[in-house]
């Protein structure tokens, strides 16, 4: 449920067909995404989720989908 919410999101995002996201895609490799998208993507995340802003390590830590699927379900759960 998480990943499909995600993939709606980045797909809108990122301008891309959200059936080509998966959880191995890179934001960087794959999206081509730069410090100003993600910044985007996280005040996305923030009003889809309800989750607080990600912070610089967070951020830091996530380079593919999967890397901030499996945050947003310990925000979560």
């Amino acid at each position: 449920m998480i990943f499909e919410k995600l993939a709606a999101l980045i797909a809108e995002q990122f301008n891309v067909d959200a059936d080509g996201i998966a959880m191995e895609t890179s934001f960087t490799d794959d999206l081509n995404a730069d410090s100003v998208d993600i910044v985007d993507l996280s005040m996305a995340l923030e009003e889809e989720f309800g989750i607080e802003e990600l912070g610089e390590e967070e951020a830091a830590s996530i380079s593919t989908v999967g890397d901030l699927v499996r945050f947003l379900q310990n925000k979560i759960d």
